[in-house]
């Protein structure tokens, strides 16, 4: 009887084992309490600011984006969304495709492309597109970040005007004590690269995003603006340079994170956004 009973209840802790491997994802706020997607959207929506931090190749992740955006507009008259997977150079390429000037294949043909646009990406601009919602090209030029990774910052200033529309105004600031900035530059350790240079870089693409927010934030127009998870944990990055300007903007971050263990959220995580979506490390990949 008694060995009846510990094969029910192992076959009970594998059986429940196996649903806890099934779900797709879980939130938890900033303090580690389990809260409903829902929760989350509707917070978002009363928010002039959210920064939706990803793992650039997660499926579960991007889908949610889609979601948030979907129950935002809902209930948001007039939105934008913006996104680091877009550079700023390529704003003209999106307006023209939104207003139908351009064909899909002209638009993909010329734009700067990630390589996992077409599943990640593209839904949420054909959303966009299809509802009237403007989209907000963010990133840096690539070239720049790539200059400033090998000269630093200085190297943005012999550039042209015309080439610093597309920069952050300068001189940049960079604050290199930040955590995110010195953890970057302690992973570079013994690397041949400049780590003060990279670090530069890294904050040259943050300042931008920053940026090219700031005059939508002046018309108080609500923003949904989608990058690297990196990018905004933590109120850093992203965020640091948009407090600059807006000391007292409310806003709103999410962070994404895998684990193995979906129950709780790891203390690691804790308090590095106001939300913190949980996936499982074996989830949907796109490369």
């Amino acid at each position: 009887m008694i060995r009846h009973l510990i094969c029910t209840a192992l076959g009970l802790s594998l059986s429940f084992s196996t649903i806890g491997q099934t779900i797709a994802f879980k939130v938890f706020d900033k303090a580690g309490k389990e809260v409903s997607f829902e929760d989350l959207a509707q917070e978002a929506a009363q928010q002039p600011l959210v920064f939706f931090g990803e793992l650039h190749n997660n499926g579960i992740a991007h889908w949610l984006q889609m979601r948030l955006l979907k129950a935002m507009h809902a209930s948001i008259e007039n939105m934008v969304l913006a996104g680091e997977f877009f550079e700023k150079d390529d704003q003209l390429n999106i307006e023209e495709w939104f207003e139908g000037r351009i064909t899909d294949k002209n638009f993909e043909a010329e734009a700067k492309l990630w390589n996992n646009y077409q599943t990640d990406y593209k839904p949420l601009m054909l959303y966009a597109k299809a509802n009237g919602i403007p989209f907000i090209a963010s990133n840096v030029p690539r070239k720049y970040a790539s200059l400033v990774s090998r000269e630093g910052l200085a190297g943005l200033d012999s550039l042209s005007d015309e080439a610093k529309r597309y920069i952050a105004p300068l001189p940049v600031s960079v604050d290199k004590e930040l955590p995110g900035y010195k953890a970057m530059a302690d992973m570079m350790h013994g690397s041949p690269m400049n780590m003060d240079f990279m670090v530069e870089a890294q904050a040259i693409k943050d300042a931008t995003m920053a940026a090219s927010l700031m005059e939508h934030i002046r018309k108080g127009t609500p923003i949904l603006h989608i990058n690297g998870s990196y990018h905004s944990n933590n109120y850093e990055g992203i965020v640091w340079y948009i407090r600059q300007e807006f000391p007292e903007l409310s806003l709103l971050t999410i962070n994404t994170v895998e684990q193995e263990n979906m129950h709780d959220l790891e203390e690691k995580y804790q308090g590095t956004a106001d939300y913190i979506i949980v996936t499982p490390l074996d989830g949907p990949k796109s490369y």
